[in-house]
């Protein structure tokens, strides 16, 4: 049976209780990525930001070297549960959205070999007692398409009953991960 804490590979000093992790002069420079979708950005002072990391998986992207990051919103496992919408909508599927992700990223300019990769997510929301977990078979999913890239996960912050709000750095590939009223550093 899962557990209801979250998991964290590596987890850094929390930021004070409370506080935004965004000052009020960088709210202009937030991306959002929606639901099902994803974001590449080359612009140093962009900060792509996801909310609402439920079952769902974020999955951040960077190359400190180029500058380059991405971010992506997941929501289901596989593509085989709807090709079509697959088609349309890459992101909303977790081996779509990472196969689109990767691509959007090298196409920018962004090197394979130099990515860093970190996830949040995959909470148990539902109250089902797992009868249809998907944020674990979300998560498994995430995992299985990085592993067939080549790619490992840097850190994560997965599990748990929280929703979570994810925000990436451009300039320094930092990703800071909100859940209630505390933000961690992955």
């Amino acid at each position: 049976m899962p557990s209801s804490e979250p998991t964290t590979a590596v987890r850094r000093s929390p930021l004070p209780a409370g506080r935004s992790p965004i000052s009020y002069e960088q709210r202009e420079n937030l991306v959002t990525v929606d639901l099902g979708g994803l974001e590449v950005s080359g612009e140093p002072q962009a900060i792509l930001v996801t909310y609402a990391l439920g079952s769902c998986v974020g999955v951040a992207m960077s190359d400190p070297l180029a500058r380059i990051a991405g971010l992506l919103h997941c929501q289901l496992p596989a593509a085989s549960m709807n090709p079509e919408r697959a088609r349309r909508e890459p992101g909303v599927f977790a081996d779509t959205g990472v196969n689109e992700l990767l691509r959007t990223l090298t196409q920018s300019g962004a090197d394979r070999r130099r990515l860093k990769v970190k996830l949040a997510g995959a909470a148990q929301m539902l109250g089902d007692g797992g009868l249809f977990d998907i944020g674990r078979r979300n998560h498994v999913a995430v995992r299985k398409v990085l592993w067939q890239h080549g790619l490992l996960v840097e850190s994560e912050q997965v599990g748990g009953g929280s929703p979570r709000t994810m925000y990436v750095r451009v300039s320094d590939g930092t990703v800071l991960v909100k859940s209630g009223e505390h933000t961690h550093e992955l």
